[in-house]
């Protein structure tokens, strides 16, 4: 097991003796590796610092902000379609009528 010392502030964290099995495929686990690496970490030390810092409760309240907009802005174009569509059923039958009117006047005036 490991135990992460941090010398230069004179912190020891308590010593890590469970144990976590993650699995990953192949490029997972080549990116994680390359990661720590990097970082100058161990792996576990950087999946425990993951794991630590992921936070889904923010991302899920955001997403769930955004689909409330987005369901409010699809009703309100819906409506808004609904308002267009009455309003072009209601001008196509004055249309209808005026072209009605407009052919018994014609028919009227030509006798």
């Amino acid at each position: 097991m490991y135990m992460y010392t941090a010398k230069a502030l004179g912190v020891v964290m308590a010593a890590a003796v469970e144990r976590i099995v993650v699995q990953a495929t192949a490029k997972e686990k080549k990116a994680i590796v390359a990661k720590a690496k990097r970082l100058g970490l161990p792996i576990s030390e950087l999946m425990r610092r993951g794991a630590t810092a992921y936070e889904p409760a923010e991302a899920d309240d955001e997403l769930g902000a955004l689909a409330d907009a987005a369901r409010i802005a699809a009703e309100r174009a819906s409506a808004s379609i609904d308002s267009a569509l009455e309003f072009i059923e209601a001008s196509n039958l004055r249309i209808a009528a005026l072209e009605a009117e407009a052919k018994r006047y014609t028919r009227k005036t030509a006798r």
